[in-house]
């Protein structure tokens, strides 16, 4: 757990909080091609005062094909650094699409050993609509040191999970994508990508995480919600999904339900998708 005491924080606590000094606040905003939104743009045009843009797209691991994969320790620190976000301080994080996002980097900053950050419940919609102000100034952050303290543990690849499918001592493995794209019955949005899920896998959609004013859910309703999915919150899981965004923000969750033995699935399906050694289930393989 965070010294936030949550690894969310409200709109309201953030507006409150929003001249403390050891505060940074970061626009986490990123989107799928195909909704043609340009974060970079909405952010120059609003963004919430002080904060900083986080390109997960450029603090990457650019040799890799995968998209947004996690970058290595080093390059993490020198971007972050020169955006402000370093030892002492404390981070919010948010997106413009609610929680998406925000969720990744929250994960990206905890798997560096960053514990001190959190993501904004409801995002800048609920910002926005809650009348709270936003800046369209350029921000300028002095550069402060972060030391990278890499976890292992929070990272799975494809060759982890195929090891533990055919030992049977693998993860339990959430899956945040819409049940369609997890049957197989609705393409990717990817190209080259089969359809389908890993073999044992639950279906849990990202988008069942939140309630029907995009605040995420607590206590015993979101437990209730992993429940129904079939899931046991007792030992080891992975969250995966497309590309590694929604998988963080499962992953967030079952951190909210104080459960700290979590990975994620860097490259998600767009890794094991795109293999044609690894075995997939669609729904014509669920009686």
């Amino acid at each position: 757990m965070s010294i936030f005491g949550s690894p969310l924080v409200s709109t309201d606590w953030l507006l409150e909080n929003i001249n403390d000094p050891h505060l940074r606040i970061v626009d986490a905003s990123w989107y799928l091609p195909s909704f043609e939104r340009d974060p970079k743009a909405e952010y120059a045009d609003a963004h919430i005062p002080s904060a900083v843009f986080f390109d997960i797209d450029e603090i990457a691991d650019l040799d890799n094909s995968l998209p947004h994969m996690l970058p290595s320790p080093e390059k993490f620190s020198l971007r972050v650094r020169k955006l402000g976000l370093g030892d002492g301080t404390r981070i919010v994080v948010y997106d413009g699409d609610g929680i998406s996002s925000a969720a990744r980097v929250w994960w990206m900053f905890k798997t560096f050993g960053h514990d001190a950050v959190a993501v904004l419940d409801g995002g800048l919609p609920r910002w926005a609509t809650e009348g709270k102000p936003v800046s369209n100034m350029p921000e300028n952050s002095r550069e402060r040191h972060f030391t990278p303290h890499f976890r292992a543990r929070m990272v799975r690849n494809a060759d982890d999970l195929l090891a533990g499918l055919n030992d049977g001592k693998g993860d339990q493995i959430i899956d945040a994508r819409p049940a369609g794209r997890f049957m197989g019955t609705e393409p990717e949005p990817r190209k080259g990508l089969r359809g389908g899920h890993i073999p044992g896998s639950f279906s849990l959609p990202q988008t069942s995480m939140f309630d029907a004013d995009g605040l995420f859910l607590r206590g015993d309703v979101l437990r209730q919600a992993f429940i129904d999915a079939g899931i046991s919150l007792d030992g080891s899981i992975t969250t995966s999904c497309g590309s590694g965004v929604m998988a963080s923000v499962i992953a967030l969750a079952l951190d909210l339900l104080g459960h700290d033995d979590v990975a994620v699935f860097d490259g998600s399906w767009s890794e094991w998708g795109a293999r044609d050694d690894v075995p997939v289930h669609t729904a014509a393989d669920i009686d």
